[in-house]
């Protein structure tokens, strides 16, 4: 036999072992995927503080790029560059970190006693303000007897309904929250986990900010190391994409939501209606989420203003559409751009598809998400084009029966 029919051999061998090893692997992950889950959730617990930090740190970037950017040249010019640059970076993350801990400590302060006391003050309205509306809508069908039974039964139920979620769920769950720091057994553990996850990742976030520009270098240092020149030089142009949808697209709708709950809070104490603090942070928050956002938080904050005032939760309604008239058609364009690229059915399709997998999260992250894969989709259809030397203009294909 030959060298080269045993080398033949020798690889059909090997490639034969590999093709069972992974057949085994394969099946080994499908009858341990719950052990393996639980293994991946394990270690994302143990790395919770370092994921605090990354989400912090490139969240605060702008903030920290920009001061950066203005109190640099200032001290390099007044002391040497040796001496400069690193002050100037202390001094960047000290003024991002103060920024940071003023509206956390605002938002906590300010907002969350507010909330609390709304929650409450509609737990203890919810039985007469729900005999109010009964009688408001029980007066419109009054001359509709027919109307007014089907509208009775509907009613009857949805208040039972209601009723008893105040008295199962969230009442038991306000309870839960007032006496967290007395509950020893399990409250304070999680709030000091918590506390020493946030704390910790405090320090990770001035580590990166501080860092950022040694660990890019390395970022691309490995990626030419693995990959030649032009490939790595186009991966490292993908990335940058992906850092700009993703940054444009959520520090945007971030910054858009705060300025939108502002303009709410405002505009709703001066019309005077109650649960001003509570109502503008459902819409704020929400409206973070793209397309459905505006609806998601206008429905419980209606049927709040509702169970007070009906014709309160009438100017609600248009008052909301007019924000969200000019947050779509003024403010957000103006903040986000066109970060995503993407028309109205992709973004309607993102939002619902990432939803259903990842709940309110999958809502957020699933436009940029899927903007850079139908990115890297369209760029691959284009260089598949060109190399048979095909349009890769859209409308050249209208036509085409």
């Amino acid at each position: 036999m030959h060298n080269d029919e045993k080398m033949n051999y020798f690889w059909k061998g090997v490639t034969l072992f590999g093709a069972i090893s992974a057949s085994i692997l394969f099946f080994f992950f499908l009858f341990k995927l719950q052990n393996i889950f639980y293994g991946i959730k394990i270690i994302l617990n143990i790395l919770s503080p370092i994921s605090y930090g990354l989400i912090l740190a490139y969240l605060l970037t702008p903030i920290y790029n920009k001061i950066e950017k203005r109190i640099e040249p200032f001290l390099i010019q007044k002391m040497s560059i040796k001496k400069g640059k690193p002050l100037a970076k202390a001094l960047s993350t000290f003024i991002t970190l103060f920024f940071m801990i003023t509206v956390l400590t605002s938002f906590f302060w300010m907002v969350v006693p507010q909330l609390y006391k709304s929650i409450l003050g509609i737990v203890d309205l919810v039985p007469e303000s729900i005999d109010k509306v009964y009688s408001w809508l029980d007066t419109i069908f009054e001359n509709n007897p027919q109307a007014r039974k089907v509208f009775s039964d509907y009613y009857n139920q949805a208040s039972q309904n209601l009723q008893q979620w105040f008295d199962t769920s969230l009442i038991p769950t306000i309870q839960t929250i007032q006496t967290l720091v007395s509950n020893v057994s399990t409250g304070v553990y999680r709030v000091f986990s918590f506390l020493k996850n946030f704390l910790i990742g405090i320090i990770v976030a001035v580590y990166v900010l501080n860092c950022k520009t040694t660990f890019a270098s390395q970022a691309k240092k490995i990626i030419y190391s693995i990959f030649n020149k032009k490939l790595g030089s186009a991966i490292i142009h993908e990335i940058r994409f992906v850092h700009q949808v993703f940054g444009g697209f959520i520090i945007g709708k971030l910054i858009d939501s705060l300025i939108i709950g502002i303009l709410c809070y405002i505009c709703l104490t001066l019309m005077k209606m109650p649960y001003t603090m509570l109502i503008s942070v459902i819409i704020g928050i929400t409206n973070i989420i793209p397309f459905f956002g505006p609806f998601i938080g206008a429905v419980p904050s209606f049927i709040l203003l509702l169970l007070v005032s009906p014709m309160q939760s009438l100017y609600f309604i248009i008052f909301i559409f007019v924000l969200q008239q000019f947050d779509g058609n003024i403010l957000g364009p103006k903040i986000l751009g066109d970060s995503t690229g993407l028309s109205s059915f992709w973004v309607l399709f993102s939002i619902l598809f990432f939803g259903g997998l990842m709940g309110f999260f999958g809502m957020i992250i699933g436009v940029p998400f899927f903007a850079v894969a139908y990115h890297l989709i369209s760029q691959a259809v284009n260089k598949a084009l060109q190399k048979k030397e095909l349009s890769t203009n859209t409308d050249d294909y209208k036509n085409i029966p």
